[in-house]
């Protein structure tokens, strides 16, 4: 489990593209520290399997799925992403519950400057509406982050200093895809309150 904090602003070094997958080579000296064959990392809120470390990089295998339903397709070379290691047993929850299984993308819409945030507003697949609320969670290229305002297509955050400059949300510009996750609670509690709908139906029948 993650939890949308960002330990680390890595960078792609290498994409080999394996027909049905891609082979990833990343660096991040810092959540490669440790880590070792198996281990998860999350590269912009996707949840990725570690195939080998060295020289504070990491490779991981992508297959097309993953690439079809995330931003991780666009990926090269020189781009750079968001790494965070899974939140260990004795840490802080910083951020909020992210399981690093993206539920869809977005676009960058608009950027609107001030002097101490910037307020983005993001585009939003309309299966994924109902479960964004203000002033709810979501994760965007697997930052946590608050919801200002959601619509019916799209939602607004804002982001401080801090995540402007330590993440790759201060360089994404209008029309850059972003991968959102959803909060999983909000996925749980429609589909508990699905089944006792259907239970009550089934009784009163």
């Amino acid at each position: 489990m993650f939890t949308g904090i960002v330990e680390e602003l890595g960078e792609v070094t290498a994409v080999e593209n394996l027909g049905d997958a891609s082979r990833f080579r990343l660096r991040g000296p810092v959540v490669t520290e440790g880590a070792k064959h198996g281990d998860s990392i999350a590269v912009n809120g996707v949840c990725l399997t570690v195939v080998e470390t060295a020289g504070g990089e990491f490779t991981a295998d992508v297959m097309a799925e993953t690439l079809k339903r995330s931003s991780l397709g666009a990926l090269a070379p020189g781009s750079p992403v968001n790494l965070e290691r899974p939140m260990a047993a004795d840490g802080r929850f910083g951020g909020h519950i992210v399981q690093g299984h993206v539920d869809g993308t977005g676009v960058i819409v608009e950027r609107t400057p001030s002097e101490h945030w910037e307020v983005v507003r993001v585009s939003l697949p309309a299966e994924l509406s109902r479960y964004v609320v203000e002033k709810g969670s979501i994760t965007v290229d697997g930052v946590s982050l608050t919801v200002v305002d959601a619509g019916r297509d799209h939602f607004t955050v804002s982001l401080i200093p801090t995540t402007l400059a330590l993440t790759t949300l201060g360089t994404r510009q209008p029309g850059d895809p972003v991968n959102l996750e959803v909060d999983v609670i909000a996925k749980y509690v429609e589909r508990m309150l699905g089944e006792r709908s259907g239970r009550a139906g089934e009784a009163a029948g």
